[in-house]
């Protein structure tokens, strides 16, 4: 069984950019939406993505926290594209950059199309309470609030969020 444990966080500035090594296009969708996962209905999201030249088929758990279980897929190329044709909700569009910073490596999520404006850091990390060092240009966590999973912006995309909602606190729930 496959086990992510992963922190999510808002991006402040633009000083990441060069310390970006690396940088990869990805499109993706689900095959279910986040109704159903909300609902209970469905207990995993199954995403496709195209990463370059390359595809994945993704199961991943509905716990909302830093720990879910998460079983990937190499695929073919023209699979994805058309299992890309079948999915619900809207398409998520981003530019992955690959970040090193204190024996770390960050994963910042740059959105395009419905989403763009949004810019995510992800970690993950091998323990729940592993320490790391926060870069400057991190900004709020938001890895408990579901509305920055990418299952929740292919159904409400970051373009339909209301101005609260773009500008999250440390104290929020």
């Amino acid at each position: 069984m496959g086990v992510e444990i992963e922190r999510k966080f808002l991006v402040r500035g633009e000083a990441w950019r060069a310390q970006a090594h690396a940088s990869i296009t990805m499109a993706q969708g689900y095959l279910n939406d986040a109704a159903s996962v909300d609902a209970g209905t469905m207990r995993a999201s199954v995403r496709v993505r195209l990463e370059g030249e390359a595809a994945r088929l993704n199961i991943k758990s509905r716990e909302l926290g830093t720990t879910r279980q998460e079983f990937e897929y190499a695929i073919p190329v023209e699979d994805a594209r058309a299992l890309l044709a079948l999915c619900v909700g809207g398409r998520v569009e981003k530019r992955r950059h690959l970040v090193r910073h204190a024996g770390h490596l960050w994963e910042i999520d740059e959105f395009f199309g419905d989403n763009a404006g949004l810019v995510v850091a992800e970690i993950e990390l091998g323990d729940e309470r592993e320490a790391f060092e926060r870069p400057d240009w991190l900004g709020v966590e938001v890895t408990m609030r579901r509305r920055y999973y990418n299952l929740a912006l292919a159904s409400r995309p970051y373009s339909l969020w209301s101005e609260d909602e773009r500008r999250p606190t440390e104290s929020e729930g």
